[in-house]
């Protein structure tokens, strides 16, 4: 699932001091620990969450590498980072970071080192894929290859060796939690913590598995179909459950979120379902009126342009759009006409021009006759006919 930014999650800003994130980490910590929110299931989500911003915001390696890459600087895939995919795994207990940065005073009152002993989900994972207009315009299916940690087939995600089993760790006797005491001048305090030697288990492999050595998971490269609908917009998302990281002690796998963008088309603007273009006219065109076939993303369309139209009209073709991903029929098409002036008349269209301006009482501005050569005169046209069709088969032939 697609992470909040760490310094959104922490409050504070990018350019925050080691000072300013321990103090509002401390806030944090203290308010949405599990043990003081018993009664509200989502507090230990977002305490974890606290945790895993800080433990990266508060080393500066990993602070720097978040600030150039964000969450894809810490992919454990192959290609990462910057390589469109991205994934997070294997940060440590957050328990553990808040009893070290809180230290031992905390201990019994606050259930650190808490056993993680049961199933966990795997991570999930985001792909970035980009497709046409036109596919977007139609739906389409494509074949990704999407690397991950899958659960390993010689062990089934034990980590042993096969025809071994795990035992019980021996440093905290399979509880897998560690619980010191400390005589200090407030009193005698208890603090529990994992233990480092099992992860909190209780279990340890004694002959790890050759095949993932001692992990439980193995790294592929997995060829997926992700089916896009027609009708997708830009930056849309598009969720394959269980096709993320494997999970831990039988956990249930993540899932993987392909977030959709479409390139630029050449010819079209999108807004949402509508589609906008832009076609040229010649004036006769505009002035005498015309129908035009103009393009669209499933062949073209006729578009009927009134006599007098002027530049920068916009015409509407009603379900020439995109298809509504969420409904039936399609968006529009919005067609601006854009009328070309001409720049290179002969002295027969420049004289109908001339006669043109004088009918609408607008004499030309030239003093004299332009003088073309012998190479760019046209023979004289039919006399008898009317003057605008003498200016259309001068324009349009």
């Amino acid at each position: 699932m697609s992470k909040r930014d760490y310094y959104e999650v922490l409050g504070v800003n990018r350019g925050a001091s080691e000072a300013e994130l321990k103090k509002a980490y401390r806030k944090l910590a203290l308010q949405y620990h599990p043990d003081r929110n018993k009664d509200d299931p989502k507090a230990e989500e977002k305490f974890k969450e606290i945790n895993e911003a800080y433990e990266v915001l508060s080393d500066p390696q990993k602070r720097a590498a978040y600030d150039q890459f964000g969450h894809a600087a810490f992919d454990q895939t192959a290609g990462a980072p910057g390589g469109g995919f991205g994934g997070f795994s294997g940060f440590g207990d957050p328990f553990d970071i808040f009893e070290s940065f809180f230290g031992s005073a905390f201990g019994g009152g606050f259930g650190g080192g808490r056993r993680r002993s049961g199933p966990q989900a795997g991570a999930d994972l985001r792909l970035d894929l980009e497709i046409t207009l036109e596919e977007a315009f139609a739906g389409v299916e494509k074949e990704v290859d999407i690397p991950r940690a899958e659960e390993c087939p010689e062990c089934h995600g034990s980590g042993a060796a096969p025809g071994t089993q795990r035992i019980r760790c021996s440093a905290c006797q399979g509880t897998g939690q560690i619980k010191t005491i400390q005589n200090t001048v407030l009193g005698r305090f208890q603090s529990v913590r994992t233990c480092s030697q099992c992860g909190g288990e209780g279990t340890v492999v004694e002959k790890p598995c050759p095949e993932c050595r001692g992990q439980g998971k193995v790294r592929r490269v997995r060829k997926i179909k992700v089916r896009i609908p027609a009708g997708i917009d830009n930056d849309a998302r598009l969720r394959l459950s269980g096709e993320g990281e494997a999970g831990d002690r039988g956990g249930p796998p993540g899932d993987l979120y392909v977030f959709i963008y479409v390139k630029p088309h050449r010819l079209f603007k999108r807004q949402r379902d509508d589609l906008s273009s832009e076609i040229s006219i010649n004036m006769v065109q505009a002035a005498l009126g015309t129908s035009i076939e103009v393009p669209t993303l499933d062949g073209t369309a006729v578009l009927k342009i009134p006599e007098g139209t002027q530049s920068g009209s916009i015409f509407r073709l009603r379900g020439k759009g995109m298809p509504r991903l969420r409904g039936n029929g399609r968006g529009d098409l919005h067609v601006q006409v854009v009328v070309k002036t001409p720049t290179r008349l002969t002295s027969e269209q420049k004289e109908l021009l001339r006669q043109l301006g004088k009918t609408m009482g607008m004499e030309s501005t030239e003093n004299s006759t332009a003088v073309f050569s012998e190479g760019t005169r046209e023979k004289e046209r039919d006399k008898d006919k009317g003057f605008f069709e003498k200016v259309r088969d001068a324009f349009i032939g």
